[in-house]
């Protein structure tokens, strides 16, 4: 007798409405249901790549330019605005084009491994970058269960370095950097 695979249907069968849902463009004409569990995975991070926006924006920027690319993150992403914009700020100063002596990129200072992480094909781009740095912070503050200071620093050192309580002297200057213009941002409203 073979193993029962009634579960794992269900599942599978239960990832598919999700999907519909979800993606309905994918499923607007009637597609099969997937044969193998890592084939509806595979269709379930695709969908969760950054959107490909493209911005003619480059060079030094301001927040005037990218308000509406910044208040659809942080709507999207549950992160204040102001967070978003002293994190630009501190990380490239608001220089789309931006490069670190470590290889970070771009506005929010994506390193590329991040940056495939989470699906930014063009690191330069803002629309990209930006709503890349902020998924990844909105993913640390949630791990970090709400405290953006953590956050902040796992987003500068790596998640790793946090949690194993070694955060280096320039994490902890970054992080106060952050915080201090963050709070500046809020109080003037």
């Amino acid at each position: 007798m073979g193993p029962n695979l009634t579960n794992i249907t269900r599942v599978l069968t239960r990832i598919e409405e999700i999907n519909r849902q979800l993606m309905p463009d994918m499923y607007q004409q009637a597609s099969p249901m997937k044969s193998r569990f890592v084939d509806v995975l595979n269709d379930v991070e695709r969908a969760r790549k950054v959107p490909r926006r493209t911005s003619s924006i480059s060079g030094k920027t301001s927040y005037d330019e990218l308000k509406e690319i910044i208040d659809e993150c942080a709507e999207k992403y549950n992160i204040d605005n102001e967070l978003i914009r002293a994190m630009i700020q501190v990380e490239s100063g608001w220089t789309t084009d931006a490069v670190s002596n470590k290889g970070a990129q771009g506005l929010m200072q994506l390193m590329p491994r991040t940056a495939a992480m989470l699906g930014v094909e063009d690191p330069f781009d803002p629309a990209q970058n930006i709503e890349g740095g902020v998924r990844y912070i909105s993913d640390l503050t949630d791990k970090y269960r709400g405290d953006i200071e953590k956050a902040l620093a796992a987003y500068n050192a790596g998640p790793a370095r946090v949690d194993s309580g070694n955060i280096p002297e320039v994490s902890k200057r970054y992080v106060k950097n952050i915080m201090s213009i963050y709070r500046r941002l809020r109080e003037a409203g």
